[in-house]
């Protein structure tokens, strides 16, 4: 069942499941909640309470937003976390990786861990001998499509950030999602978000003081080298809080490609830190 928290400026909808240890996720841009679909069930059978929410601007959040920086999602999430009253996971895809930095730096008293999966948290670092034509497609199938505001162009970004994935129930999905974006305002929202800097959830990594998880599909589209950005992001939090968990052969949503190997990565995490 889905809820809603009025927060300043609109509305985030989230859903509730299982009992335990707070876990709250959030997805990327130009998606929704239902991104973590098979990864919900195993934290829940894990033992974890498990709060899955949409982004402004997409899936059943309102729209129309003022803007949608990562510290504008940040904000967002703190209220939702301060609602629910305890502390929590937190589990940012792309996007919502980003915003884990912010949340874990600015509001440590209601973060116990992150895990960043292929996050989008930093400027672009970029060495010319790592581009390849993976990464020249995919970056350019985001640009194209966030600049036209183009669903077409998005659900071929995402054949694409799948690798090796296809498939009448993966068209389906494609499609159930493009029903989505296509309601008034949510290409606009991601469009914003896919252009918003992420040098504001860069700047939070020096100050991460819980453990943190960066989990990397090793084809991942959106890096010339993934597992060189996973290290790189690591590399500037304090030391002894960060780690990597790559993925072998998963692209831009690992969780959603391969949920099993995703979790048996976070379950493991969780119980070395988190739920010492």
């Amino acid at each position: 069942m889905t809820e809603f928290l009025a927060v300043e400026g609109g509305t985030i909808a989230y859903d509730v499941v299982g009992e335990g240890p707070l876990v709250v996720l959030g997805h990327g841009l130009g998606d929704n909640r239902e991104a973590f679909r098979f990864l919900v069930p195993i934290l829940v059978d894990a033992g974890y309470r498990v709060v899955n929410a949409d982004l402004r601007g997409h899936g059943e959040s309102s729209t129309g937003w003022a803007s949608y920086t990562r510290t504008d999602s940040a904000q967002d999430f703190l209220a939702l976390l301060r609602h629910l009253g305890e502390p929590a996971i937190f589990i940012g895809h792309s996007f919502a990786g980003g915003v884990a930095n912010i949340i874990a730096a600015d509001a440590p008293e209601l973060v116990r861990a992150i895990i960043e999966i292929d996050p989008g948290t930093r400027k672009p670092v970029m060495k010319f001998g790592d581009v390849n034509g993976r990464f020249v497609k995919g970056i350019s199938l985001i640009l194209l499509s966030m600049m036209f505001k183009s669903t077409g162009l998005w659900k071929s970004y995402q054949r694409h950030a799948y690798p090796g994935t296809s498939g009448p129930a993966f068209e389906a999905q494609l499609a159930k999602l493009e029903s989505n974006l296509r309601e008034p305002g949510r290409m606009t929202a991601a469009a914003k978000m896919a252009f918003a800097s992420g040098a504001d959830a860069g700047a939070k990594l020096p100050h991460v003081q819980c453990p943190a998880l960066v989990v990397m599909g090793t084809l991942d589209p959106d890096f010339p080298s993934p597992a060189a950005e996973a290290q790189g992001i690591v590399a500037e939090m304090p030391a002894g809080v960060g780690s990597v968990a790559l993925i072998e052969g998963a692209g831009h949503y690992p969780h959603t490609q391969m949920p099993q190997q995703v979790a048996d990565v976070i379950l493991a995490f969780l119980g070395k830190y988190a739920d010492a």
